[in-house]
């Protein structure tokens, strides 16, 4: 074989490799999207996540990479909690917004807080999101 031909050779060598390498890196950022949960249990969700305590109801949001359930129908004219539950969040969604609260605080990494909602009429419905504007969330009273 002559210099051309090898270094033709070498040459569509070196293109199949970084083809294969861009394919696999598009692979794996797929996959890591499709299963890290981020906003991935997006929907609505009535009463998921909503529990009666003491006469309020408490609605848990999980918040890593967003926040989980993002939609949530809450029952109207109840006095609720918005319970922050994190576990190794250290992404924006960590610093919350509720503007109708007038409310903004960071979440720890890992730990429970907790948000005292006053009763909301009918058809109210609270918006969140981080500080960001990335990641929301909302909870419908009905």
């Amino acid at each position: 074989m002559d210099r051309t031909a090898l270094q033709f050779v070498i040459n569509i060598m070196n293109t199949k490799t970084i083809s294969i390498g861009v394919v696999l890196v598009a692979v794996v950022i797929g996959g890591v999207i499709l299963f890290s949960g981020t906003g991935g249990t997006a929907g609505s969700t009535p009463a998921r996540g909503i529990s009666v305590v003491d006469g309020k109801q408490v609605i848990e949001i999980n918040v890593k990479g967003g926040y989980a359930p993002r939609s949530v129908a809450a029952k109207a004219n109840m006095p609720s909690v918005i319970k922050f539950k994190t576990n190794g969040t250290f992404d924006c969604s960590s610093a919350v917004v509720i503007p109708d609260l007038n409310y903004r605080t960071y979440l720890p990494s890992t730990g429970e807080t907790s948000v005292d909602v006053p009763p909301q009429k009918q058809g109210t419905v609270l918006r969140g999101l981080c500080a960001m504007g990335m990641y929301n969330f909302s909870v419908s009273f009905e």
